[in-house]
């Protein structure tokens, strides 16, 4: 090949790569949900606190499973959270869980997106 012709091939995958990937940055048009933990207490060996963020559509409802850990990563408390319409897209949230035996850590598991019916 000649030099050219090399560079045009290296500026045509440059081209196609930037374009897939602004296209893999495009939110989806069923709506997506993403969470960030924020940080965790452990009050005692029966409560905790996990703080995190929820962003979302600020006019769907998702739903978030919440955990904490012991320091075997074995899961001593768990509590599923809805969060519904909100002004603004990310939401602070702050819950409370129940624990068996005392927890190291505490975080979100997964959130997702609830349907109409829900």
């Amino acid at each position: 090949m000649s030099r050219r012709a090399k560079a045009t091939a290296v500026g045509a995958a440059l081209v196609l790569g930037c374009g897939a990937a602004a296209y893999m940055a495009m939110p989806s048009p069923g709506g997506e949900v993403s969470f960030k933990d924020v940080g965790f207490s452990i009050t005692d060996a029966g409560n905790a606190t996990v703080d995190f963020q929820v962003t979302k559509d600020p006019q769907d409802s998702a739903s978030c499973a919440v955990q904490v850990l012991n320091d075997s990563y074995a899961v001593v408390g768990w509590k599923q959270v809805t969060i519904g319409p909100a002004e603004d897209a990310t939401t602070n949230q702050h819950l409370e869980i129940r624990t068996d035996s005392l927890g190291v850590t505490g975080g979100v598991n997964a959130c997702w997106l609830l349907g109409d019916d829900a």
